[in-house]
């Protein structure tokens, strides 16, 4: 039989105090995301139909809805890779050279 050998126990445990606000600041991330692209599009739809009532026109709606959807689309991936990889899983964020360090 293999014996059992207990994991080292962490020296720090992570207070409750802090983890239950980052759970809050990961959640108002989700929430932001989740209102801002219908938001982004619906911007861009006031502005282009304001535009189409104020140049007679039909097509600028549409465009401006492309415009918002888009812009929000973007405004997310960069919020998304500002956030990066959580910090201290021993993983390479990204910033400086590729190469690990010692």
């Amino acid at each position: 039989m293999v014996p059992f050998n207990a994991p080292i126990p962490n020296p720090k445990p992570p207070s409750g105090s802090r983890s239950a606000v980052k759970s809050l600041a990961d959640a108002e991330k989700l929430m932001q995301i989740a209102i801002l692209l219908p938001s982004s599009a619906f911007i861009g739809w006031l502005a282009g139909a304001w535009l189409d009532s104020r140049l007679h026109q039909t097509w600028i709606g549409l465009v401006g809805i492309l415009f918002g959807g888009i812009s929000g689309l973007v405004y997310v991936v960069r919020l998304v890779m500002r956030s990066g990889p959580k910090a201290g899983n021993g993983t390479n964020t990204g910033q400086g050279s590729r190469d690990p360090q010692p």
